[in-house]
């Protein structure tokens, strides 16, 4: 009985002593302003521009070095949809009249921009999802708007069919390519929040279109994916208190620099998918054929925005780590730039003064994942990073 009262005695003394010695390390520290290993960034991001008003989504820069951004209507004031920053300032493009929905003449205005992409041969293209607070689609208002940056004014209009633009279809970005067809293609994403995912291929001189990979696994949400976004699981919250999952299709979009391969991601997954693009618009494959001919690249993490430069390098944001990568010729990933500040990188382009311009955004913030509580913290931000690479142009 002696000796146990010894053990607990001595152990007593033991733990006073940590406990003393612990406090006198934190008072050491406080004392020496001294700060603990921290998570260290990496690369450079210089901030391009801010906003304090509506969330911004898309961003491109043109061959002459324009900006232009998309600020999608879902749920904040949306004044205008699509805008060019100019001299600082952000200006509704490329009039204040077209930025006023019509939901009564939906083909000739702009109902809610998610991406906006030059082509680098003097066009501004715009893609309207025409589903603003992610509505179903106001028929006859998805479509394809091409502006002349010279003019500054639409010179084609392409209104996508009922047979690609499903009751659950949110079409998200877009990749034109002059090298295919008669006058280019243009490749988009449907990146559905309720439905299925796929990928929309559009013959740019006839405005036809086609779906292919409709629900495929590689343009779906990937099963048991559980993003961790600033240390907290990202679940849709409800005021009631129930949860869903975050669950998004195919979204990220990129082309290789020879026009060749396709690459895409779902929303909700880590993984990078490629497609030959002469199988996607070839009507004679077949949608199990072109599934099969599909080749997972592995994981990326998990990213919003793909981008990819002449050199053969695809770039995405991996918003679970406040990152944008880059995956080179020889399929290795690297972190070009990662910081505290990069709080969901969305959309990407490469500019032609050698930087990689992206948005930062705090989609993860947004009511809808906390309680009908809005979390971000204004101003959201256009950033870049050299990269020392050049644009694809197809002339």
């Amino acid at each position: 009985m002696l000796l146990n009262k010894k053990i607990v005695l001595t152990s007593v003394i033991l733990l006073s002593c940590f406990c003393a010695a612990t406090s006198a390390g934190q008072s050491d520290l406080a004392k020496k302003n001294i700060q603990l290993t921290r998570d260290k960034s990496t690369g450079k991001a210089e901030v391009v521009a801010t906003f304090w008003h509506a969330m911004p989504t898309g961003v491109t820069v043109t061959e002459t070095g324009r900006i232009f951004v998309s600020f999608p209507r879902w749920g904040d004031d949306v004044p205008f949809t699509v805008a060019e920053i100019n001299r600082g300032a952000v200006v509704p493009y490329p009039n204040s009249v077209i930025n006023i929905a019509d939901i009564n003449n939906p083909g000739k205005s702009f109902l809610s921009v998610q991406s906006v992409v030059a082509d680098g041969r003097g066009k501004l293209w715009v893609l309207d999802t025409a589903s603003p607070g992610f509505s179903k689609p106001i028929a006859g208002g998805a479509k394809l708007v091409a502006i002349d940056l010279n003019t500054n004014k639409v010179v084609k209009t392409i209104v996508l069919s009922e047979n690609v633009v499903l009751p659950a279809t949110y079409v998200n970005d877009v990749r034109i390519d002059y090298r295919a067809g008669k006058s280019g293609i243009a490749y988009i994403t449907d990146s559905s929040l309720s439905g299925t995912g796929g990928i929309i291929v559009v013959d740019l001189y006839s405005g036809s279109a086609v779906r292919r990979l409709t629900g495929d696994l590689t343009t779906s949400p990937e099963k048991g994916f559980v993003p961790v976004v600033e240390g907290e699981t990202l679940l849709q919250r409800h005021a009631d208190g129930s949860t869903t999952p975050f669950s998004v299709a195919s979204d990220g979009i990129a082309l290789s620099s020879d026009g060749k391969t396709l690459y895409y991601s779902p929303l909700s997954g880590r993984h990078l998918y490629s497609v030959d693009t002469a199988k996607l618009r070839d009507p004679d494959i077949s949608e199990k054929e072109l599934s099969v001919s599909v080749r997972d690249l592995g994981e990326k993490g998990a990213s919003d925005g793909l981008e990819s430069d002449a050199a053969g390098n695809i770039y995405a944001g991996d918003y679970e780590r406040n990152s944008v990568r880059k995956m080179d010729k020889n399929g290795v990933w690297s972190t070009i730039v990662h910081g505290p500040d990069i709080l969901w990188p969305d959309t990407l382009s490469v500019g032609h003064d050698g930087y990689l311009y992206f948005i930062v955004n705090q989609l993860h913030r947004q009511p809808v994942f906390h309680m009908n509580k809005d979390m971000r913290q204004k101003p959201y931000a256009l950033m870049r990073v050299k990269i020392d690479e050049k644009p694809i142009i197809t002339r």
